[in-house]
């Protein structure tokens, strides 16, 4: 593909930012003389729905940014999101809080950054904030010691951008109709900088062009067709952009480019705002997406997942080089990690004699509040989400329902489903004992004021099904869904593979990395394979 085979597309643009980088970063004679920080800039990436197992299946064709974090860097093969609902806004909160789910208050997609009083910035769609979140993060702790810290976050979803910040009112940006923005939370206007970013029209330059295989044909053992693959419609490389640049620039979400175009408004944010380049640490969140939507699309065992994974593994090489050329390179200090796994496609696993399907759960909560619509006159707002049934207890409980008794029941309805493992209701959660591992990830994904009434895990190769998305699916407690990687890669940090690790341990191994004290207490440990001073 012409300007997007192999390197990002934007990066045409690079080279005046990277001149006048350096420049900026450059000591001044007063400066120099005094020994800059142990860390000018922490970078922290978060690769959406990046299984553990792609390090080791391509490994002997990782050549750039993945091959750097699994060969040099202190690499966790089996990392967890350690709670139940495994989706983006959940995990996304777990990464720089150092705090489960239940503890940020952000426990599905759906109830994650959506707000409809902090409206989008030059384009319509929903408004976002982070109004839920509960605490601090990374940053927060960070600018509690330095209050001069500077701070960038990007993604393609809003959710990725905004929740590893936390509440901060700091420079957030995400990918909507065609360009990066931001909503009325951070501020009612656009910085100048993103403004000339946007206005380069990568994404709509993607219009006629083609995305196709990196590397040739027979190095990829995957069959280019699968008929599970994306619903049994055009899963055939090569995929043709739209020759209508909005069209095209709606497209780049779902394939590897848009990856490359967050990873170059990164870089031009760090010179642009100056990251690194002060007597102090800064901070780069980096939220990449294409991965989940290669992956829901065509699966995890696709060659498009495949290809996929060779050009975030190429641009986050890219991206680091790029970088070390602004920033000492032994000034930086990386973390990577995901926000959830995926479970194949039912296809896929049925194909390989192993059992599989989709479990319709929606349709429990559904008849239920029918039902006590009819007896009350009233709708009660019970809802199914990711194997929860919540809904308005506390009116259930003055309409004299016995609540604890629609609890059991719901609970037994979800349990007759073929897949389902496991279920529970608020009074059996709580008495579950410590070695029940399913438990314990619900009362990790649940606040303790959250109205809910059942929950349910799901055996593996089963996933919760909604109607019209026949898509690979994430969102259990099963292994698929719960291990991710996680790798530290910077100076002083030695290489080495290890076995396990949850994401909230990342934020306060790198407060202690940088010598710093978190704001409040945290479930996570500081893992000594990184620390180790």
């Amino acid at each position: 593909m012409t300007g997007c085979a192999g390197l990002p597309y934007g990066m045409r643009y690079l080279a005046p930012i990277l001149t006048l980088g350096t420049v900026a970063a450059a000591p001044s004679p007063a400066s120099s003389q005094r020994q800059p920080p142990p860390t000018r800039l922490v970078v922290f990436i978060a690769v959406d729905q990046l299984r553990p197992d792609y390090f080791t299946r391509y490994e002997d064709q990782l050549t750039g940014g993945l091959r750097r974090f699994y060969a040099e860097g202190a690499f966790f093969a089996r990392g967890e999101q350690d709670h139940a609902i495994t989706e983006t806004a959940p995990g996304h909160a777990t990464m720089l809080s150092g705090r489960s789910p239940a503890s940020v208050g952000v426990v599905t997609n759906e109830l994650g950054v959506s707000d409809s009083l902090a409206p989008l910035l030059l384009v319509a769609g929903p408004g976002a904030s982070p109004r839920r979140f509960r605490g601090t993060t990374l940053f927060d702790w960070m600018a509690a010691a330095d209050p001069a810290t500077r701070v960038l976050s990007v993604s393609r979803k809003d959710r990725g951008a905004i929740l590893p910040i936390g509440r901060a009112k700091v420079p957030v940006y995400w990918y909507a109709g065609g360009v990066f923005t931001t909503s009325t939370y951070y501020g009612d206007r656009l910085p100048q900088w993103l403004l000339a970013w946007n206005f380069r029209r990568g994404p709509q330059n993607l219009a006629g062009r083609v995305w196709n295989l990196l590397l040739p044909a027979d190095r990829y053992a995957e069959p280019d067709s699968q008929p599970w693959e994306r619903g049994g419609r055009a899963f055939r490389f090569p995929y043709p952009f739209s020759p209508d640049s909005q069209q095209a620039a709606l497209q780049a979400a779902g394939t590897p480019y848009l990856d490359s175009l967050t990873l170059d408004l990164a870089l031009e944010g760090v010179h642009r705002l100056g990251l690194g380049s002060r007597n102090g640490t800064d901070l780069l969140a980096v939220s990449l997406s294409a991965t989940d939507a290669v992956g829901h699309a065509w699966g995890p065992n696709s060659r498009e997942i495949h290809d996929q994974v060779l050009r975030l593994d190429r641009w986050l090489g890219w991206f680091q080089d790029s970088l070390a050329r602004v920033l000492p390179a032994d000034r930086i200090l990386y973390a990577l990690t995901s926000d959830h796994g995926v479970t194949p496609l039912p296809g896929y696993l049925l194909s390989q004699g192993r059992m599989a399907g989709r479990v319709v759960g929606d349709t429990v909560p559904a008849r239920a509040d029918a039902n006590l619509a009819a007896r009350h006159r009233r709708r009660f707002g019970l809802e199914f989400n990711t194997g929860l049934i919540f809904g308005d207890t506390t009116s259930l409980h003055r309409a004299g329902v016995d609540v604890d008794s629609l609890a059991r029941s719901l609970a037994s309805q979800l349990a007759r489903y073929t897949g389902v493992t496991r279920t529970y209701t608020p009074a059996t959660l709580a008495a579950a004992p410590e070695n029940d591992v399913d438990a314990g990830r619900w009362k990790r994904t649940i606040p303790s004021d959250f109205a809910w009434l059942a929950a349910a895990s799901l055996a593996p190769g089963y996933t919760w099904a909604y109607p019209g998305f026949e898509a690979a699916m994430h969102g259990a407690t099963t292994g698929d869904d719960v291990l991710v990687p996680i790798a530290f890669l910077g100076r002083g940090i030695a290489a080495g593979q290890h076995t396990r690790a949850r994401t909230v341990d990342i934020a306060p191994t790198l407060a202690a990395l940088l010598g710093i004290t978190p704001g409040e207490a945290v479930e996570g440990r500081v893992l000594r394979e990184v620390v180790r001073k």
